[in-house]
């Protein structure tokens, strides 16, 4: 949808900072009417530019290890690693890609520990063939 007007531009901001937010307060935040917001954000999800309202846990935000793994599959398992690993609480992100890796996980774990149960829990699922994994250090931008 790239025809975004500022005040769908808003709301998603608004969204992205607490997508908790009542409509109601959403609207009084922008100096919208309740029956604005509500419309727009029927369209923003209808149009597809909104796909899904989540949460970002204190945990996940707070995280010590965090990490990039990448997933080989074997194809006819594919959705039923996808859909096991979308069940892991310690997956922040998940995306299908190209080239030699078949998904890229972002892993975020509150220790070692946690992150070793994580790699083990992954690895062991049916069609699952081979993963890399890399820590992320430093934040450098």
């Amino acid at each position: 949808m790239a025809d975004l007007t500022e005040t769908d531009r808003q709301i998603l901001s608004a969204l992205t900072e607490n997508a908790r937010q009542p409509v109601k307060a959403l609207a009084e935040r922008l100096g919208l009417s309740r029956t604005t917001v509500t419309a727009r954000l029927d369209r923003l999800v209808a149009g597809g530019e909104i796909r899904k309202f989540t949460i970002v846990t204190r945990s996940q935000e707070d995280a010590a290890v965090r990490a990039m793994m990448m997933v080989e599959l074997q194809g006819s398992l594919s959705r039923a690693v996808i859909r096991q690993m979308r069940a892991i609480p310690e997956i922040a992100s998940l995306h299908s890609t190209n080239g030699a890796w078949d998904l890229v996980a972002e892993i975020r774990a509150g220790d070692l520990r946690d992150f070793d149960r994580v790699l083990r829990t992954i690895r062991e699922i049916p069609g699952v063939l081979n993963s890399e994994t890399s820590l992320l250090l430093d934040s450098v931008l």
